[in-house]
């Protein structure tokens, strides 16, 4: 790949590689944008097929990173890493302190954390080289599970969802299909539980479903049939991708708003959402809790002022259906306006010299 006029094309600032002899540290760090602040975005571990697949996926994951940011309104930019390797098989103290020696040589530009395929304990032997870390375990004064976190800011994108269509930000008594009920799904289901609603889950997970069954009411359905449910709100909490040409005209919602990643198969399904009048709650506007979770620990970690930050996501989900109406785009191309525009208006008052 040609990979300077990929990074002109997309506005990167910065591409890293690390090697390591000893360890056998094979890595890329990618910075997108520090227009805002310093790049934050975690370490994945993956055994790419090559090394332009490896580049490629640390690009597009870093630029993702620097629009979530901007979303979420922190102040920090977007970057991510990547090593190449087997998770299971090739991880070692030496090679996870030779990366942390690396990301301390970018002073600061790039924080990393935890990924697919990295865990709380690989990122505490980061710790030991550089402190721009988060992720780390909690005797090291990080913020713990994020998953509760990431479902509390999603019901508060969900209410402000809800406000557009009803009216009224009350969610009790609105059915909600929950696709996936572990981690985050779990929770963002005893948060809709304690408002009122009327859950219907899915899960590939027998314990899962049992555990919303007994503790909430649930009503279950078989995976593939969630789609059916006849219901106010769609919460997809599982894999990516299940906005596509086979679901879309199943749906019977009026709002989409989940924790999953990437929902829309291509863009175009987006488009069709709005022809169809169901709002949908951008995925990574609406699921940025455990990410400002994490930046609250890059001050010392205050789970007070994280969740209100993280409730917060109500309104940048309000903002985000306002700009929709008001430029006449559906709401995943309004997201990315969103984010531009704070990095313009800022990129401009930070335009100024000024010592520090």
């Amino acid at each position: 790949m040609k990979i300077f006029e990929y990074m002109e094309k997309y506005g990167y600032e910065q591409l890293v590689f690390c090697h390591d002899k000893t360890s056998g540290l094979r890595a890329i760090i990618a910075i997108h944008d520090t227009t805002l602040g310093p790049a934050l975005g975690g370490t994945r571990m993956w055994n790419y097929e090559n090394e332009d697949d490896a580049i490629l996926d640390v690009l597009r994951l870093a630029r993702g990173m620097t629009y979530k940011a901007a979303a979420a309104g922190l102040n920090l930019g977007g970057g991510k890493a990547v090593i190449i390797g087997d998770a299971k098989k090739d991880k070692s103290e030496e090679m996870w302190r030779a990366f942390g020696r690396f990301v301390q040589s970018l002073n600061g530009r790039y924080i990393t954390a935890e990924d697919v395929g990295t865990t709380v304990q690989d990122m505490d032997l980061v710790n030991l080289e550089t402190d721009y870390v988060t992720g780390v375990s909690a005797s090291s004064g990080s913020s713990g599970n994020p998953s509760p976190k990431t479902a509390f800011g999603v019901y508060r994108g969900m209410q402000a969802a809800v406000n557009e269509v009803w009216g009224t930000d009350d969610i009790g008594g609105k059915v909600v299909a929950v696709q996936g009920v572990g981690n985050v799904g779990y929770y963002l289901c005893k948060h809709l539980h304690d408002a009122g609603a009327k859950l219907v889950v899915c899960d590939i997970n027998q314990e899962a479903l049992e555990r919303a069954v007994q503790e909430f009411g649930a009503e279950v359905v078989d995976p593939e049939e969630i789609y059916d449910v006849n219901c106010d709100i769609f919460a997809p909490c599982a894999l990516g991708a299940i906005i596509n040409d086979k679901t879309i005209q199943r749906l019977k919602c009026k709002v989409i708003a989940g924790s999953a990643n990437n929902m829309l198969a291509e863009d175009r399904h987006g488009d069709m959402l709005q022809e169809m009048g169901i709002i949908y709650a951008p995925d990574y506007v609406i699921n940025a809790g455990g990410l400002m979770n994490v930046a609250d620990e890059l001050k010392g970690y205050n789970e007070e002022r994280a969740l209100e930050k993280i409730s917060t996501i109500y309104d940048n989900i309000a903002r985000v259906i306002a700009i929709s109406k008001r430029d006449n785009i559906p709401t995943y191309k309004a997201a990315d306006r969103m984010a531009e525009e704070r990095i313009e208006k800022i990129g401009r008052v930070h335009s100024s010299f000024v010592r520090r």
